[in-house]
């Protein structure tokens, strides 16, 4: 394809780079050590690697955990909305509405003047409690006479 572009790689090393580091290395570090270098690297390399995988495997567990409990709370609240949009005599264990207080009859002035100057409606603003009333102790007994008397 003409048109095709290519997928930029991480640190976009070509094959001619990759022989200058290869001489560079061969010169600096001699014959004897390049291969004991160069096995270190692969071995640093594959624990990288192997890291990498480990990490990713444990990232997907843990999200595909997260998904699961997610669609069972999805779940949980469809079920709810829809027993919300019932209709109300559908479910047999549904509590009944609660019934409408009755109409209060309408007061005249005197009787709203009385129940605004009631006691209990002047003290409903209190913002301390009425004090409870104090239980009354009972003297200690007198002591015997006997009792301090030397035998």
């Amino acid at each position: 394809m003409a048109g095709a572009r290519q997928r930029p790689t991480m640190f976009d090393i070509g094959f001619s780079e990759i022989v200058v580091i290869v001489g560079l290395s061969l010169v600096v570090l001699g014959p004897t050590r390049l291969p004991q270098v160069a096995r270190t690297l692969g071995r640093w390399a594959g624990r990288a690697r192997a890291m990498a995988r480990q990490f990713q495997e444990q990232l997907e567990n843990e999200t595909g955990e997260l998904k699961s409990s997610v669609d069972a709370l999805k779940s949980n609240v469809d079920s709810l909305g829809a027993a919300m949009n019932a209709p109300p005599n559908a479910p047999p264990n549904a509590a009944p509405p609660p019934t409408p207080a009755p109409p209060q009859p309408p007061l005249d002035e005197n009787a709203r003047r009385d129940a605004a100057t009631s006691p209990a409606a002047m003290h409903a603003s209190d913002p301390l409690p009425a004090a409870a009333p104090v239980p009354a102790t009972t003297p200690d007994p007198a002591p015997s006479p006997t009792a301090d008397r030397p035998s």
